[in-house]
């Protein structure tokens, strides 16, 4: 058997078993748990938006603890600076400079109400996504591998923020909006919650098998008229004398060349856990929404009348 064949063996045996180990804690959202998850496993980031008291700081901790991954929360605030993220540089006993980690040093980063600090600290941790190191000072410190960052955005309160640029929200792969439990899943939280403590996470995989599944995300084949089918959804979303009728009418610019790469790992990460060994056009579908939804950008028309980017990506589908 050869490391491809062991490493889907390692995922169809542990994927439900993660998913068990998480929810003693998380109730419901399976179906956000299973994107950050396919992001993970794509070597690529999230972005999560959702109202406060939603549990997103909570579900990210257990996905760090069900992988044996560390984990570190910045709460992002209007006074927050670069080196607050990144760490850095203090003259130690010996009169030496000594670099000083900062939080960004973990597999898994909660970037909490990443719309709260001024764009220089924004950048500084959009450059770490993307570069997967921190320059201080002219030397190059490599971040700890996997390395993945959730950021979350309130949507309610948008007084004194500062709104990611369009440029700046391609960096994620996904973005997520997390919805309120059901009236069911509701009264499950409060029940487990306010009587005794729920179950301990027990770690399900570690970092050398996440890997190594990011490494089996790369090599899994696709048909040539998956890849065809994934570009043509992303090209539609784009403005000119072809574009569709929707886009020609309610968007101002489309999606580029990232969102048909991030469709496609998406795709074959969600193919894996589904026991398949190549994506077909369902798995595209399914995590099309949530790769474009934040890469289109509406215009005016498309806000007076009510049009969302749901329905738009829906007809274009």
């Amino acid at each position: 058997m050869n490391n491809v064949e062991k490493t889907f063996e390692l995922l169809s045996e542990k994927y439900p078993k993660l998913k068990s180990e998480i929810a003693k804690v998380i109730i419901g959202q399976e179906d956000i748990i299973h994107k950050i998850l396919l992001s993970i496993f794509s070597n690529g980031h999230s972005l999560l938006i959702g109202v406060p008291g939603l549990a997103k700081t909570l579900m990210i901790q257990s996905i760090s603890e069900a992988m044996d991954l560390t984990f570190n929360r910045i709460q992002f605030t209007p006074d927050l600076m670069p080196s607050d993220i990144l760490g850095n540089e203090i003259l130690d006993a010996d009169r030496r400079f000594k670099f000083i980690k900062g939080p960004i040093f973990a597999n898994i980063i909660l970037a909490d109400e990443i719309n709260r600090t001024p764009p220089k600290t924004q950048s500084a941790l959009l450059e770490a996504m993307q570069e997967k190191k921190v320059t201080i000072a002219g030397n190059d410190f490599i971040l700890d591998q996997p390395f993945f960052v959730l950021a979350t955005q309130n949507p309610i309160e948008q007084e004194g923020t500062y709104p990611l640029p369009e440029a700046q929200l391609d960096r994620f792969m996904f973005s997520l909006n997390v919805d309120y439990p059901s009236l069911e899943e509701e009264i499950d939280i409060v029940t487990r919650t306010t009587g005794q403590k729920t179950g301990k996470i027990n770690p399900v995989m570690g970092k050398e098998e996440i890997l190594a599944i990011q490494e089996l995300v790369r090599q899994v084949p696709v048909t040539a008229h998956v890849v065809e089918y994934a570009v043509n959804v992303v090209r539609r979303t784009r403005t000119g004398k072809n574009a569709p009728e929707i886009i020609q009418k309610y968007i101002r610019y489309g999606a580029g060349p990232r969102a048909s790469q991030y469709m496609i790992l998406g795709a074959k990460a969600h193919a894996l856990t589904r026991g398949k060994l190549s994506p077909d056009i369902e798995d595209v579908q399914y995590i099309a929404e949530n790769i474009l939804s934040h890469r289109i950008l509406r215009n005016y028309k498309a806000e007076a009348e009510g049009i969302s980017e749901k329905e738009i990506i829906e007809n274009i589908l």
